[in-house]
């Protein structure tokens, strides 16, 4: 049996958004920037993948621009705040992705004051701590904190951050990659100056993400070249990705509130599940359904000494999961989230991550394999 359980890593493309996107790869094949029917064929596709995400955001088509990916819509953020906007200071966390905290010390190295927010052991954000540094700060700021954590799910309280920026006149750039397409956001009602996606995490093609620019935040581009994208991103643009990140986000609004649920009770089941079959097993993260992204679950597997190989068994049994960030496995350091939240170096870390398509028949085969990995044998558990 083959069970994929790294949907935080990357997701299935939806065969929906797929036949989206054929037709750009044969049939309009046309230049966005060149002026006959071919190319308006192609930039008329742009745009309208440009408002269904500015629909989603409820900002302004102006306000979007596609990049090639989540990570270079935060560097292009982070590194143009300080560029343009004149951000003397950066508050940040120590379990960001790495592409924030990547840009944040690159922007450190420039003479750049950068602070990381107190967390508690859950993950989240001390907004007392939070509201002290931007209090105490008489510099301009920018605060760059993700909506979700992509190893432990924990969520941030975005209305709260954006209030407080807001207060105290600072600049919000929250990386949202793991919750665009799963929670409703609106820009409008909080006031976010910067937002960050991709849509391999939502079920479309790899390569292609966006960056929210609030128009009272202007930034200029990262890369110099053409005028694409409203002279914001040069290079001739990734057309039939872009369609597909655009019906990706149209199918995963449509269905927000019931892939929620269904999402949701596979990973409460999940859960239930491997409390009941492995003794001395503990969750990382916020564990409560307001506090967590429903579709992120990080095991704390018991000391044992076969904890060290449990992603490769889990593979050679066909399952597919995660000891952290995807951008790191494979690497012999430790997880800096799991070490940012002071988790027990003992302890084993997996993380189990949810789509659309999964199922509890592959949630049972995967708890059983678990707990015939660390030799617990009870009736209910079985190999298949």
């Amino acid at each position: 049996m083959k069970v994929y359980l790294d949907n935080a890593a990357t997701t299935q493309i939806d065969p929906l958004v797929l036949e989206e996107m054929m037709p750009y790869l044969t049939e309009f094949y046309g230049n966005p920037s060149s002026i006959h029917s071919y190319g308006r064929k192609a930039k008329s596709a742009i745009e309208k993948a440009r408002k269904i995400v500015a629909k989603y955001l409820n900002a302004s088509s102006s306000e979007v621009f596609f990049t090639g990916c989540g990570t270079e819509a935060s560097n292009m953020i982070i590194k143009g705040a300080v560029r343009d906007l004149g951000v003397k200071r950066i508050i940040s966390s120590s379990i960001e992705h790495h592409c924030v905290l990547h840009s944040v010390e690159a922007m450190e190295r420039t003479g750049v004051h950068v602070d990381f927010v107190k967390l508690d052991k859950e993950g989240h954000v001390d907004y007392d701590h939070l509201e002290e540094l931007l209090k105490n700060s008489s510099a301009k700021t920018l605060v760059s904190l993700m909506h979700a954590n992509n190893e432990i799910g924990t969520l941030l309280n975005l209305e709260k951050v954006s209030a407080l920026c807001h207060q105290y006149g600072s600049y919000f750039h929250s990386d949202t990659v793991q919750t665009i397409g799963y929670y409703p956001l609106d820009v409008q009602k909080m006031k976010i100056h910067f937002l960050s996606g991709s849509a391999h995490k939502f079920h479309g093609p790899k390569g292609v993400g966006f960056v929210y620019i609030n128009s009272e935040a202007p930034v200029k581009p990262l890369l110099d070249g053409g005028s694409q994208e409203r002279n914001m991103r040069a290079g001739t643009e990734n057309v039939f990705s872009i369609v597909g990140l655009g019906k990706a986000l149209e199918l995963a609004v449509e269905k927000m509130e019931e892939n929620r649920l269904y999402i949701s009770g596979l990973k409460s089941y999940m859960k239930a599940e491997l409390l009941n079959h492995i003794p001395g097993l503990e969750f990382n993260g916020d564990q409560t359904e307001e506090g967590s992204n429903y579709k992120v679950l990080s095991v704390s597997l018991p000391p044992n000494e076969k904890a060290e190989l449990t992603l490769f068994n889990l593979d050679i049994a066909g399952i597919a999961a995660s000891g952290g960030s995807a951008c790191t496995s494979g690497s012999e350091k430790g997880s800096h989230v799991l070490e940012g939240i002071h988790a027990d170096p003992q302890r084993k870390a997996v993380r189990f991550s949810f789509s659309k398509y999964n199922t509890k028949q592959e949630i049972d085969y995967a708890v059983a394999t678990l707990a015939k990995i660390f030799a617990v044998s009870t009736e209910k558990v079985s190999s298949e």
